[in-house]
């Protein structure tokens, strides 16, 4: 088992994305993961934000931060 540490630093839905689903693969996995938001990705803490908005690929922050979040993996803002 490895230990991952993602940082999210962009208000970008694409890196946000990525972001996420990285995170949700790693986990799945059985690997031990941390996401920091920092910077400009504090903004992706918003409860309130729109997570359905679809990247270039079709997928969205909403298909992979739901499992994060159920799954009780740390998100540090």
């Amino acid at each position: 088992m490895a230990n991952f540490l993602f940082v999210l630093s962009r208000d970008e839905n694409d890196a946000a994305t990525r972001c996420f689903q990285f995170a949700k693969i790693a986990h799945s996995q059985g690997h031990k993961v941390d996401i920091f938001l920092i910077d400009s990705g504090v903004v992706w803490a918003d409860t309130t934000r729109d997570y359905s908005v679809k990247t270039t690929t079709g997928d969205c922050v909403n298909d992979y931060l739901p499992y994060l979040v159920e799954n009780e993996v740390p998100i540090y803002v």
